[in-house]
Formats: C-alpha cells, structure tokens, sequence
C-alpha cells in the first residue's frame, strides 16, 4: 500500500471515532447550569459543535481540492 493511501485510510478510521465534547465557554456553563432544564443547555451545546464543524469542512473540502488538481498535474 503507498504511503498516500495508508494515510488516508488511517484518516478515515480516525474520523469514524466520535468523541463527544462539550465546547461552551465557563460563562455559558454556569448561567445554563443553573437552569432546571438541562435541555437548553445540551441545545446551546450541539448549537456551537454544529458551527464549528463548517470551517473544518470548507477547509477539508478546500485541501482536498488543491490536492487533486496538483494530483492530476502531475500525472
């Protein structure tokens, strides 16, 4: 197997491995905390995971299209 390929396929099996991450600020955990409904505080939650997770992506998508325009350049 080429290195390009073992590479990506040890990318991929560590993105199937979801870890789940808590990503409010302190002061958005403490005001959320003192709240009866938990609800709020796990939709706030998810919230900002979901934001996050789009410039990983433009990013990702962008990588792997320099990537394939320089692979097909070359060939």
């Amino acid at each position: 197997m080429k290195k390009n390929n073992k590479y990506l396929l040890s990318l991929l099996l560590l993105s199937l491995f979801w870890v789940d991450a808590e990503a409010q600020c302190s002061m958005c955990r403490a005001v959320l905390e003192s709240e009866q409904d938990k609800s709020v505080a796990e939709g706030i939650n998810n919230g900002i995971v979901y934001l996050m997770a789009f410039p990983y992506l433009l990013i990702g998508g962008l990588g792997y299209y320099i990537y394939r325009t320089y692979r097909t350049k070359s060939s």
